[in-house]
């Protein structure tokens, strides 16, 4: 099952750690993938560890005229078109509103939402012609129920919410399907600096009691990716062990 033999897929933030974990899955389940990160150093080693199923570009999605040659660029390098399309690059900015600055503001909406609006408006072309296609947007747990300290990146997550419905309305009747995908809290550099109460605090959140982790969110992503989530669209998948249930 959820098996992507013949399909090829674009993966954005490759180099981090819940990119490297969605690379490996569908390189485990036939597809064929093209990494992107900001710099070459982390996705090419990663390309090495997947072997010749796997490619890289570089491009820094701060850049509105990336995601075009993002995917200009994929296609020459699969050789053809992008069936796939995961946004999963992001990026944070934190801090309290009142003390926010614009700069911050406009670099998390621009790298997080907008970013991800340009490569999926490039990508739909070529999967309406063939009739087939997948875009799966990562979320977050923050667009739904907000966080203080982080209006700019829970609006940004919240707003690919709402960009993926209507995506999935437009997209429907060629057989295109948009989803998201919002992960909890998942282990990471970020949750390995938290002391022990800060860790037991975050638990205390999470009915399953524990932390998730990056297979956990591949998991969805393969599924979604699939023939078997032919007749989903339109969708959030919530991977966050209970902690909102919605």
């Amino acid at each position: 099952m959820f098996e992507l033999n013949g399909k090829n897929a674009l993966i954005t933030g490759a180099a981090g750690g819940l990119g490297s974990v969605i690379a490996r899955t569908l390189i485990a389940q036939g597809a064929r993938v093209v990494l992107t990160d900001r710099s070459a150093e982390g996705i090419e080693a990663l390309q090495k560890e997947l072997g010749p199923n796997s490619f890289t570009i570089t491009g820094d999605l701060g850049d509105p005229a990336i995601p075009m040659k993002l995917i200009k660029e994929a296609e020459e390098k699969l050789g053809g078109g992008v069936d796939i399309l995961i946004n999963n690059a992001g990026l944070t900015r934190d801090g309290l509103a009142l003390r926010m600055k614009d700069e911050d503001w406009d670099l998390v909406l621009n790298v997080n939402l907008s970013a991800a609006f340009r490569l999926s408006r490039a990508s739909l072309k070529g999967m309406m012609s063939r009739r087939w296609g997948r875009i799966i947007n990562i979320a977050s747990v923050v667009g739904v129920m907000g966080n203080a300290g982080q209006a700019n990146y829970a609006a940004s997550k919240g707003g690919l919410i709402a960009m993926s419905k209507s995506f999935a309305q437009e997209m429907a009747p060629r057989n295109v399907t948009v989803n998201c995908i919002a992960p909890g809290f998942i282990i990471s550099p970020m949750t390995d600096k938290l002391n022990e109460e800060q860790k037991n605090k975050m638990l205390a959140n999470i009915p399953l009691g524990y932390l998730g982790e990056g297979k956990d969110v591949a998991a969805s992503i393969a599924f979604l990716a699939s023939e078997e989530a032919r007749y989903i669209t339109g969708q959030t998948i919530h991977v966050n062990g209970g902690m909102i249930m919605v």
